[in-house]
């Protein structure tokens, strides 16, 4: 597996590689760690003083590609480093595809001052953008140690069943957990509470028939996709959930103390890599970290 690991020097760089430790990567994987010196403006009358900020940080660089090297080094992979000068966000998308990468690394650097785990621009918007797959490494998931437990999120679509297969692709260790859940909309979801009981008994039964049906849908979203993850896993549970998607797999992450949510980037018709609101909510607002399938 080839993983593009960036970094930006800062701790949260840092816990992603941290976090990395807790897979069960071989000789045959290979890393490439980035890192991306921002491109500043230049025609003005600061250009000098951009041209000296840029010196001194294509020197610090090496020593910030190092800070990883050192955290990695036991993992026994290949390493590899890359210093780019450009815009962060382009720079990571660009050389995840030229590089054949088959995963994006990030730590989330959230936004300063605020308490929830949102996450920074950079990071977002290579997860809106890239067409590889992204983990998210968020700070809860920083210390290692103890097993790993994985929410793999899917409503049978392509993006999710894709998703599934990268899961199966990723060398984790084997007492590593992971949980399928399939979250089926309420069928009152755009009724507002207080009109509940206007819905005539005709409606109800026509609601109850459609129910039936759903639940046998999931059942075979469910069982198709332990059987694409059974190989992988030893540790499969399932969970059935009605209601919004986006709550109710943060509440079952958050029930399950879960490490890593899995879950595909349903996007805009047309747009490959863009994330559709569920997985966009998902990474925004998870406590934990965030694999993405594209």
């Amino acid at each position: 597996m080839k993983i593009l690991l960036t970094t930006d020097g800062s701790k949260y760089s840092e816990g992603a590689a941290r976090f990395l430790s807790r897979f069960k990567f071989s000789q045959d994987d290979e890393f490439l760690v980035l890192n991306v010196i921002s491109r500043v403006p230049s025609k003005d009358d600061r250009e000098s003083y951009y041209a000296k900020l840029k010196q001194i940080k294509q020197e610090i660089a090496p020593r910030i590609l190092d800070s990883i090297i050192d955290i990695l080094k036991p993992l026994n992979v290949k390493i590899s480093t890359a210093l780019l000068d450009g815009y962060p966000d382009k720079a990571i998308v660009d050389a995840a595809s030229e590089a054949g990468a088959d995963l994006v690394v990030m730590g989330a650097r959230g936004v300063k001052g605020i308490k929830s785990l949102l996450i920074g621009s950079v990071t977002r918007s290579v997860s809106i953008n890239s067409r590889t797959p992204v983990m998210v490494v968020k700070p809860p998931q920083w210390e290692t140690g103890g097993t790993l437990k994985v929410l793999y999120a899917t409503d049978g679509s392509s993006s999710a069943i894709d998703t599934g297969r990268l899961l199966t692709s990723i060398p984790f260790q084997k007492d590593a957990e992971i949980t399928i859940v399939n979250v089926i909309p309420s069928a009152y979801i755009d009724v507002p509470e207080r009109y509940w009981m206007e819905v005539d008994e005709k409606i109800k039964d026509e609601i109850a028939k459609i129910r039936e049906l759903e639940f046998r849908m999931s059942d075979k979203i469910i069982e198709d996709a332990r059987k694409v993850l059974r190989d992988r896993f030893s540790k499969i549970k399932v969970s059935i959930k009605f209601g919004d998607p986006s709550l109710e797999i943060l509440n079952e992450a958050e029930q399950s103390k879960t490490d890593l949510i899995a879950v595909g980037s349903s996007g805009m018709r047309g747009v490959k890599g863009m994330l559709g609101s569920v997985s966009r909510s998902i990474l925004g607002h998870s406590e934990c970290s965030i694999l993405i399938g594209k």
